[in-house]
C-alpha cells in the first residue's frame, strides 16, 4: 500500500505550524469546504502523456467522490481530522461573545466568510458559524448567509463528532449551549 506524506494546515494548533501526515486507503481526512471524507483508493492516471497519482476521496456527508492529485495536496489543504484535545480550542472560539460590530454589506460578509470556509481550518469555520449564529439573533440573514451558516454547522458537526467519537446531536447540543450561555 502506497503512503504519501502531506502537510496539514491545522498543525499542532492555531499557530500555523504544519506536521507531516501520511494518508492511506481507509484514512479519514478533511477536504476544505466539503468536509470529512474517506480515502478510498490511490490511483494513477495518464493525463497529457504524464502519469499522475491521485487520492480518491468520498465525502461522508453527501457521497461525492473527489480526485485529489497527490502533487497538489498541500495547495488544496487536505488535512487530518483534529485531535480530541484540540476540540476545546474550537469550543473556546464558539464561546467568544465579544465580536466587534460588523458594518459590512451582506455580500461582502458572505465573501469574507466563504474565504474562511475555503481555508479548511476548523477554527475559521467555527468563527464563521459563531459570527453568523450571533448575527442571526440581531437581524435576518440573507439567503447566502443562511446557506453558509448551514454549511459551517455541517462541517463543524461532522468533524467534531468524529474527533470526539460521539454523535452529531451531542455536539450540536454542546455548541448551542456555548452560544446561548
Amino acid at each position: 500500500m502506497e503512503k504519501r506524506t502531506v502537510q496539514g494546515n491545522e498543525g499542532a494548533g492555531r499557530n500555523g505550524q504544519s506536521i507531516n501526515r501520511l494518508f492511506t486507503v481507509g484514512d479519514l481526512a478533511v477536504y476544505p469546504a466539503h468536509g470529512v471524507g474517506r480515502i478510498e483508493a490511490l490511483e494513477s492516471r495518464v493525463i497529457n502523456g504524464e502519469e499522475q497519482k491521485f487520492y480518491i476521496m468520498r465525502i461522508l456527508e453527501n457521497d461525492m467522490v473527489i480526485m485529489i492529485p497527490m502533487q497538489n495536496v498541500d495547495s488544496v489543504g487536505l488535512r487530518e481530522i483534529i485531535c480530541e484535545k484540540d476540540v476545546s480550542s474550537v469550543y473556546a472560539i464558539l464561546g467568544e461573545k465579544e465580536i466587534p460590530p460588523d458594518n459590512q454589506t451582506w455580500n461582502r460578509r458572505y465573501r469574507d466568510y466563504m474565504d474562511k470556509i475555503k481555508t479548511g481550518s476548523l477554527y475559521e469555520v467555527a468563527g464563521v458559524f459563531r459570527d453568523l449564529y450571533l448575527l442571526k439573533s440581531q437581524k435576518d440573514l440573507s439567503f447566502g448567509e443562511r446557506k453558509l451558516l448551514d454549511t459551517a454547522q455541517t462541517l463543524l458537526l461532522k468533524e467534531l463528532s468524529i474527533a470526539r467519537a460521539t454523535t452529531e446531536d451531542t455536539i450540536l447540543g454542546e455548541i448551542e449551549s456555548l452560544l446561548v450561555s
